[in-house]
């Protein structure tokens, strides 16, 4: 994947790690409970408003259209003309509350008289509204009047609630249109206000989620960076506990923790400690004796064909075990030194391909194995300590594996290194073995020959490639056919051993 490919993904990666962050997540929820909260509340509001300026406006004109009507109605004659009914609707209308009334009588069906002619007359009227005005009510102690006033609002180029009522039987109905446009656009300024309230509060939510954010995130955050320091190795991390919140008790808890691990820690290193000098203390020990030992053996063997033949193979077997013994005590310093930090490199320049042929002639492998390492790849290396990672690589190889043995040099010009791998021609590594096969004392070779070394030449020889700033990976090859060891080092002077190197 090319760079320009992985800097979008990048990218996207790091809003979404933004938009994911405490913080936004404390303002989004913030902002969401003030909005809910702001609309229900400015909702609510606006309907009880609504209906209490509505209804005011409503109640107060049909109120005074009853009265007016029933004051003017008196006054019509007996048998009234249509000018008559022009008349009581003018008067009924001109009480000053801006409303305008329509008149009918079923004694003058071809009149239909209105306050305004030109913008109000019986046909505005709902069906519903006319049916209910013109039907007689049974009279009684509850229901004193047989016509009622009865009202609908509707729409009439605007808002307008209409009413309508019969004073008298046989008498005329009188309908009234009060337009609402007036309350509407105090309804309209109130809903405004109340829209602007609403995004003050979003606004004022946001800033106090920012602030208590801020109040949350910053203990959160000394609390992360005390982690990560802890984590790095300073176990004398602690935290200033302020208050008994939450907050506080987690600092405190976290105190404790610290308090806990550096003190575990610290007896861990000690135990560490005195394992490393016990060791380094019993291999000094025994390389005396062993001296002392391995020189008797090497005189047994020199006789060992003058000896009675019922004794040699006891004499081969104590001298066998005995240069094992020697080489497993001599691993055993080797790797007290590694752990301790107090291996050193002597390093040179050297040809790669001359110090491995060195390894293979020196220890008469050259009929085993086959080398391509080409001439003139230089490197600043120890070579006493490649020749330990060599030869525990190719002796493996050849021990465990089989022919053909193959060794080849390759330099990497990009990375500045060098590459030397070890192949062989056995049935490979298990793959359960495999995340193993670096470990100290680890000898579960399943697939191969049981090893007779001591399960520490690997772990050695990791040791010395990471001492030189390099590193060395097992795996099986990709044909299915053996093991490849590959080992791979700076051209350079390597750095001093950090800690991980000190395993």
């Amino acid at each position: 994947m090319t760079d320009h490919q992985t800097a979008p993904r990048r990218a996207r990666s790091a809003s979404w790690r933004r938009l994911s962050s405490l913080r936004v997540r404390l303002i989004a929820v913030f902002a969401a409970v003030a909005l809910v909260t702001a609309v229900s509340a400015s909702g609510i509001a606006y309907w009880l408003n609504r209906d209490a300026v509505l209804k005011r406006a409503q109640d107060t004109a049909l109120n005074d259209f009853r009265g007016s009507l029933t004051r003017n109605v008196s006054l019509l004659p007996l048998h009234p003309t249509c000018q008559d009914l022009r008349m009581l609707a003018v008067q009924v209308a001109s009480s000053g509350l801006a409303y305008d009334v329509v008149v009918v009588d079923d004694s003058v069906p071809d009149c239909t008289a209105s306050s305004d002619p030109i913008g109000f007359s019986l046909r505005q009227v709902p069906a519903a509204l006319v049916t209910a005005v013109n039907k007689p009510r049974e009279t009684g102690p509850g229901n004193p009047y047989q016509y009622h006033l009865y009202w609908q609002r509707v729409n009439l180029a605007g808002p307008y609630v209409v009413g309508g009522t019969k004073v008298v039987p046989g008498g005329p109905t009188a309908y009234m249109f009060k337009s609402l446009q007036n309350e509407r656009a105090d309804l309209n300024t109130l809903g405004v206000s109340l829209a602007i309230a609403t995004l003050l509060a979003l606004v004022g939510s946001a800033l106090l989620a920012q602030a208590a954010s801020a109040t949350v995130l910053r203990p959160v955050r000394r609390l992360g960076d005390a982690a990560r320091r802890l984590g790095e190795g300073e176990l004398d991390t602690r935290l200033d506990v302020e208050g008994n919140d939450e907050l506080a008790e987690l600092a405190r808890t976290f105190n404790r923790t610290a308090e806990s691990l550096s003190e575990q820690v610290a007896e861990l290193s000690a135990r560490e400690a005195q394992s490393r000098r016990f060791v380094a203390d019993m291999s000094h020990e025994l390389r005396t004796p062993l001296t002392a030992m391995t020189a008797v053996t090497d005189i047994l063997e020199d006789e060992a064909d003058a000896l009675d033949p019922m004794i040699e193979p006891a004499v081969r077997i104590v001298v066998s075990e005995t240069r094992r013994l020697s080489g497993l005590v001599e691993n055993l310093m080797e790797v007290t030194r590694f752990d301790a930090g107090t291996a050193k490199l002597v390093a040179d320049e050297v040809d790669m391909a001359d110090l491995i042929m060195s390894c293979i002639d020196g220890r008469a492998w050259y009929d085993a194995v086959e080398l391509d390492a080409p001439r003139g790849i230089l490197a600043v290396v120890d070579p006493r300590r490649l020749d330990v990672v060599f030869a525990n690589l190719i002796g493996n190889a050849l021990k465990h594996g089989g022919s053909p043995v193959k060794v080849r040099v390759r330099q990497d010009d990009e990375a500045h290194t060098v590459v030397v791998s070890v192949s062989d021609g056995g049935p490979g590594i298990p793959e359960d073995v495999l995340p193993h096969v670096f470990d100290r004392f680890y000898k579960a070779d399943k697939g191969r020959a049981r090893s007779e070394g001591s399960g520490l030449g690997l772990s050695i020889a990791e040791a010395n490639a990471r001492i030189h700033g390099g590193d060395i990976t097992a795996a099986n090859n990709p044909d299915g056919v053996g093991a490849v060891f590959t080992l791979t080092l700076p051209l350079t002077q390597p750095p001093a051993p950090g800690p991980e190197d000190r395993r």
